[in-house]
């Protein structure tokens, strides 16, 4: 079962000892208030003072979502390190990654609701569709594969055969997706290899491949490091 411990309207310096012990203890947390978002990294941006909702989940990753819109505005993936202290400007809150080097700066100046939250999810995932399913799936909705993905056409053909979806993610840097609607193995991950290499020579600038799948077979997944 569940546990949860709301504070509303709390005081910085109570907000910042109950996100400490959430981020001891590694609970979801979930925070609404007035802040100002600074990241740097391999880029910079600045989201000037409003009213967001902060999410950290419990693997270490963090969203700031506006009170609009499916899509955060900024985000880490799992595996931040977080900072958080008293700063003159309000309660900072720091999510840092050491690989790639890029920080997201939180400075929350009023804290509306601020709830920590042990939750329990252990219910298995089924996927039911057809790789076209999917494929329309993606394209009307890219944030399933990650934030701030932009698709940019599909069925796109290479020199090896057909991409699923090409797109380019937040970065700037090109992506070609694999659907695959069953486990992928070693020759989906092959397949995708070839697919990037050929955009690669073609557009002579940075390509990413994803391979999506509801399960990778026993080696695909150190062969898709390797590659």
């Amino acid at each position: 079962m569940a546990e949860v411990e709301l504070l509303k309207e709390p005081e910085l310096n109570e907000a910042l000892e109950a996100l400490r012990r959430g981020l001891a203890k590694r609970l979801v947390i979930l925070i609404i208030g007035c802040c100002n978002v600074h990241y740097k990294g391999r880029a910079s941006s600045k989201l000037e003072p409003g009213d967001r909702i902060v999410l950290i989940k419990e693997d270490g990753s963090l969203q700031v979502h506006r009170p609009y819109g499916y899509e955060p505005v900024n985000w880490q993936p799992p595996g931040c390190v977080f900072h958080t202290e008293l700063h003159e400007e309000g309660l900072r809150l720091v999510a840092v990654r050491h690989t790639p080097k890029e920080h997201v700066r939180i400075t929350f100046s009023k804290i509306h609701l601020l709830t920590l939250l042990n939750l329990v999810d252990s219910g298995a995932f089924a996927l039911h569709a057809t790789e076209e399913d999917m494929q329309r799936a993606i394209l009307l909705e890219p944030s399933l594969i990650e934030p701030g993905l932009k698709p940019i056409t599909y069925e796109k053909r290479v020199e090896p055969g057909f991409v699923d979806i090409y797109a380019r993610d937040r970065e700037g840097r090109l992506v070609v997706i694999e659907i695959k609607r069953k486990t992928a193995g070693r020759d989906a991950v092959l397949q995708l290899h070839k697919y990037v290499q050929s955009l690669k020579k073609e557009a002579k600038t940075p390509v990413r491949g994803i391979l999506v799948a509801p399960k990778l077979a026993k080696g695909a997944q150190k062969l898709l490091v390797s590659l």
